[in-house]
């Protein structure tokens, strides 16, 4: 497994900076987690940037994730007195809801600026999620037209810009933000599967590697299915990727199996959803893994 990864670029600080001084600008933020990790594509440094602001949280790629797992995700963030609208963003399938859902939100808000006799307006929202979360493809859909410029590589958006949306909100678009390190590898093993994390980061094959014990673990008849395994339960992860490397023709001088073809395309397969609808973290995840982190804290005392 790989070391904590620090990666914290000057255009990474700029965009926090960026955020943090127009706040005061908008009336809500909406946040965009990727529905097949919400929690490990959530900022953590976004509570201390957002505060007390109003915010309504999209989970995007939802058309990706395991219909089950997004229903618990809901739970989990309506616990908390948390906004969420699950939506996919491709086929447009939930973007709809985010106006009337925003409204909801700002209904006190509405509500003590007719008391205080100020005339409503437009209300402005702010739009902030890491980066290849999908919300450059989000916007222009909410706009009607090619409002952002969109990419698949992470941070591609890069300036700041108001974008009007129908007659009651505008838009304050803003650049993906990661932040200054990853101190659980797992949360960074999960944003290089689903594509967060440029591929330089790291090692394609651990990455892919990752992937398929995940997958063996949770989601192997999917497995099964994709690659026509007839077993995955008594083998191990390497054998695994050898076995899909043979089936897709993955092959170098000798016979032996290319490992890094075979990751591209299991890796490929996963974010394009061609092996199926999958999760990588559910809540209960989380919450063990803070309890292991505590116990670790603990045996330290």
């Amino acid at each position: 497994m790989m070391n904590t990864i620090q990666w914290f670029p000057g255009h990474m600080a700029k965009a926090r900076r960026q955020v943090t001084e127009k706040l005061h600008l908008v009336d809500i933020v909406i946040e965009l987690l990727d529905a097949r990790l919400p929690l490990s594509s959530r900022n953590p440094m976004m509570n201390d940037i957002v505060k007390d602001k109003p915010r309504l949280i999209l989970l995007t790629k939802s058309d990706l994730a395991d219909e089950q797992v997004t229903k618990e995700w809901k739970a989990y963030f309506s616990e908390q007195g948390i906004h969420v609208l699950p939506i996919d963003a491709q086929s447009g399938k939930g973007v709809n809801q985010i106006v009337p859902q925003c409204e909801r939100v700002l209904a006190p808000l509405f509500a003590a600026r007719e008391k205080k006799g100020i005339k409503s307006r437009k209300f402005r929202v702010m739009v902030v999620g890491i980066p290849n979360v999908g919300k450059s493809t989000i916007i222009n859909r909410l706009a009607k037209r090619n409002a952002t410029v969109t990419g698949d590589r992470p941070g591609v958006t890069k300036a700041q810009q108001w974008i009007r949306v129908g007659q009651t909100m505008e838009i304050l678009d803003t650049p993906g933000i990661l932040w200054p390190k990853f101190d659980d590898p797992t949360v960074g093993m999960r944003l290089a599967v689903s594509g967060a994390i440029k591929g330089e980061i790291l090692p394609i094959d651990e990455v892919a590697l990752y992937a398929l014990t995940f997958l063996a673990e949770r989601y192997p008849t999917a497995l099964m299915e994709r690659y026509k395994l007839n077993d995955v339960a008594s083998l191990d992860r390497v054998e695994l990727m050898e076995e899909i490397g043979k089936k897709r023709g993955c092959l170098i001088r000798g016979g032996e199996v290319d490992y890094e073809k075979a990751a591209e395309i299991i890796l490929t397969d996963f974010r394009a959803g061609r092996i199926g609808r999958i999760t990588l973290e559910k809540p209960e995840d989380w919450l063990k893994e803070e309890g292991n982190a505590d116990e670790t804290d603990h045996s330290r005392d």
